[in-house]
């Protein structure tokens, strides 16, 4: 209905000029997480950039309100509260290898805006605030209000969220431009127990001394190693070899003294698709499991979560745990961390489960399986999420999408959350447009100025037909 006009209103080259603007405002400041102090609960720097867009919102005649540096929301009217926009200012620490610009020197390069927030997520912040001063300067007649909630604590927890909902009812409409287009209404659960198993102090040899694989929960190891006692670099490179043909991963052998240093070298890859790394402490496990290790309890465990985590398996197969539905997909399943000492070992392990999965055939499964090796093991589930594909909102949302891009709206499931995880009824919409990869998290990290002007159409046209 609005389609000509709303087209009409962003073909105006200031609009570019001033989201351009906006985002470059926003990417200059830091808002890393840091310590919290007085009146900051993430620090200084998710805290300044609250502040900065709040000040973006006055600038443009909205009314705004600061809920004590967690999240600052911005009114598009005094209606009663429709839908609500979640963004979020917070940003992760800028890593290393920038070669277009500095990580907070925003800098434009053939249509394409750099620095770190540009796509995560200040570039949509922007959006979706041109998107609420378009509704306003077309004087479109609306029964309800769109709210944007500007929170600064997506990147390490989503307290946030929280904090604010806490103190304020959810709305009737939800989504979050911190994702993708064209719609994501399933996001998988969670289940992330910590595991463990002791043993008495050994003497024998040959045996492991120590293990160490992983650095995150949420990542496929790509490095793990290991100590032996009383094994020589010569008789353990045919083992070595074997294996690294059955794996593909490969192990670098270093004599220390009386010990054995192995360095097993994988594929990292991210705990929602495990299936696209190559797991170095399964493959690891894998080689230990065949040397000649004397018949100690830390063998006995290197057999047992061979057993239970075979290299390869990222489904949960061996576990026990392994299932699927038709609108959610498979179980994953990615064995990130593991920690053995003298004396015993700790680890953990990052599903992501679907919608049919619960405490009965996933819990309790894997409770049963680490019970018949003596291990024991705690940690609870996170729920699936699942708004469904017939739902007002969602229907709403892809016939917008339709309207501007000219592309099939469809739903897509993850296996990873979003900021909407926890909030009945919602989804996350934009603002990447499909097959674009703005290097999220890593250097040179950008969005598309003209896709982001799109996106801000197609939220403009969301926010008419959600609540007029």
């Amino acid at each position: 209905m609005y389609k000509q006009q709303i087209d009409s209103y962003f073909a105006d080259p200031a609009r570019r000029a001033q989201l351009v603007e906006h985002i470059s405002r926003l990417v200059r400041v830091r808002s890393v997480r840091e310590e919290a102090k007085p009146g900051m609960p993430f620090g200084p720097g998710p805290a300044a950039a609250l502040a900065e867009g709040l000040k973006l919102a006055e600038e443009l005649g909205f009314s705004v309100q600061n809920y004590d540096n967690y999240v600052g929301t911005v009114d598009l009217n005094g209606q009663d509260t429709a839908l609500h926009i979640l963004c979020h200012l917070d940003v992760v620490g800028e890593c290393t290898g920038w070669t277009v610009t500095a990580p907070y020197e925003p800098k434009e390069v053939d249509g394409m805006l750099y620095g770190r927030g540009t796509d995560d997520d200040k570039g949509p912040a922007c959006a979706v605030l041109m998107a609420m001063q378009a509704v306003k300067d077309l004087g479109v007649p609306l029964k309800h209000n769109a709210r944007l909630i500007l929170g600064t604590d997506e990147e390490s927890g989503s307290e946030d969220l929280s904090y604010y909902y806490g103190k304020e009812s959810y709305a009737p409409y939800t989504f979050s431009p911190d994702a993708e287009f064209p719609l994501i209404n399933i996001e998988k659960g969670s289940y992330r127990p910590v595991f463990t198993k002791s043993w008495e102090a050994e003497t024998a040899t040959p045996r492991l001394k120590e293990f160490h694989g992983g650095f995150r929960t949420n990542v496929v190891p790509p490095e793990a190693e290991c100590v032996l006692a009383g094994l020589s670099a010569e008789a353990v490179r045919p083992y070595c070899d074997t294996t690294a043909e059955l794996t593909g991963a490969s192990y670098e052998l270093k004599e220390e003294g009386d010990d054995l240093r192995i360095l097993c070298h994988g594929k990292g890859a991210h705990a929602s698709t495990p299936e696209e790394g190559n797991n170095a402490i399964t493959a690891l496990l894998e080689l230990l499991c065949t040397l000649p290790l004397a018949k100690v309890g830390s063998t006995a465990a290197l057999h047992a979560l061979n057993a239970l985590f075979p290299h390869g398996d990222w489904g949960g197969k061996a576990l026990g745990v392994a299932q699927s539905d038709e609108i959610s997909g498979v179980l994953t399943l990615a064995f990130s961390l593991l920690e053995i000492t003298e004396t015993g070992l700790r680890g953990q392990f990052d599903s992501r489960v679907p919608i049919c999965a619960n405490e009965e055939n996933c819990k309790a499964a894997a409770e049963a399986s680490f019970a018949r090796f003596g291990f024991t093991a705690e940690g609870g589930m996170q729920e699936p999420h699942h708004t469904p594909a017939d739902s007002p909102l969602v229907k709403t949302l892809l016939r917008c999408y339709e309207q501007f891009t000219g592309q099939p709206g469809k739903c897509l499931a993850i296996g990873g959350g979003t900021y909407v995880h926890d909030i009945p009824g919602g989804v996350a919409f934009g603002c990447c447009m499909p097959g674009f990869n703005g290097n999220m998290h890593g250097a040179d990290e950008h969005t598309c100025i003209a896709d982001q002007l799109t996106a801000a159409k197609i939220f403009t046209q969301a926010i008419i037909d959600l609540c007029s």
